[in-house]
């Protein structure tokens, strides 16, 4: 396993561990990064199967080209992630498939309100502002505001087929810098009214496998919707297993095998969603911890920071996991271990 934060929990549970080089949002050191992941490859009897990719690579085609130089990628390749994270390539391609899709564009916007400024490949939200004045900087995009609320449909994809692993409901957290950061995801329990009505889930999945067929899409992937009624439009697709991978991944099968069947060519049906509902929300730090106080984190805590690392105010500092008879308890029990968990740190820390 290799990545830039080395939670507790991650490397507790990889037989490897090795932490990346660089910054999260900011880019990854890719020639230490190719050289992490030979030492890792090395510590195993046999030549690893692939490698699969998280987050922090959408903007990276030549790193990810780098990387499949020396292992297969277990995912969307190179090209695939260029078309659908460069924002004219992917706006194209809707136009092309009958997918319905926010204008974007680089020049400048005559009304800032109804447009927002965003970085090409950027994940998470924190990249999210309102427009400015003037074209857009290098490397970002504005993207035309459309209502609705968030949704985003999970699908394992190979040779141009799809199959839909689950949907969930998403929601902001958003600070005085980052108004549209990203917070958690819930999937509604099996005896609940459907996130999306069944023809619309249909057409939306048809716009998608388009696209998958298009772009050669392989392996677990998200497609972000805004919804509005009737009305739909695609904001995105990450090419990759992301932030609802918690919430979803409660079935028999590992979501993890199913992506690696897929990236090989073998898709395979979900099975279907437990009765519960469940969702994972991120705690952003409400104060600096320089360092993490030594803390029992709860059983519901993932992603949990080391004893000694720094995690500074507004930065994620762990992620909370809740399971409930239906939605509305689901999210109610977040709230709560999230004042658990907060009291708990204080109390730690020795002050209120």
């Amino acid at each position: 396993m290799l990545d830039l934060f080395g939670d507790a929990d991650t490397q507790a549970l990889a037989e490897g561990y090795r932490q990346a080089e660089g910054r999260f949002g900011a880019g990854l050191a890719g020639d230490a990064l190719v050289a992490r992941l030979d030492e890792l490859a090395s510590l195993g009897s046999e030549k690893p199967l692939g490698i699969v990719l998280g987050s922090g690579f959408e903007a990276a085609p030549a790193l990810m080209r780098a990387i499949a130089g020396r292992y297969r990628l277990l995912g969307a390749g190179p090209d695939c992630v260029g078309a659908l994270k460069d924002p004219a390539t992917f706006a194209a391609l809707c136009r092309a498939h009958g997918v319905p899709h926010p204008a974007v564009t680089r020049a400048p916007v005559p009304d800032r309100s109804a447009w927002l400024l965003k970085r090409a490949g950027g994940s998470g939200g924190t990249h999210i502002r309102r427009a400015t004045a003037g074209a857009a900087p290098p490397g970002a995009y504005f993207q035309a505001r459309v209502p609705g609320r968030a949704v985003a449909i999970s699908v394992l994809a190979a040779g141009g087929a799809v199959r839909v692993v689950g949907v969930t409901e998403q929601w902001c957290a958003p600070s005085p810098l980052h108004p549209f950061r990203y917070a958690g995801a819930l999937e509604r329990g099996r005896h609940e009214p459907p996130i999306l009505e069944p023809r619309l889930q249909a057409d939306i999945v048809a716009g998608v496998t388009r696209l998958a067929a298009a772009t050669g899409l392989a392996g677990l992937a998200s497609a972000d919707c805004l919804v509005d009624g009737e009305a739909w439009w695609l904001t995105e697709i990450n090419p990759r297993p992301g932030a609802t991978l918690d919430v979803l991944d409660r079935r028999a099968t590992p979501l993890l095998g199913l992506h690696i069947a897929a990236s090989l060519g073998r898709l395979g049906d979900p099975e279907p969603a437990p009765v519960d509902a469940a969702a994972s929300e991120i705690c952003y730090a409400a104060s600096g911890y320089a360092p993490i106080p030594p803390i029992t984190w709860p059983d519901f805590v993932r992603d949990r920071p080391r004893p000694g690392t720094t995690v500074a105010r507004h930065a994620p500092l762990c992620t909370l996991f809740a399971t409930g008879p239906d939605s509305a308890a689901t999210r109610a029990m977040l709230r709560g271990r999230a004042a658990e968990l907060r009291i708990q740190l204080a109390l730690t820390e020795g002050h209120p």
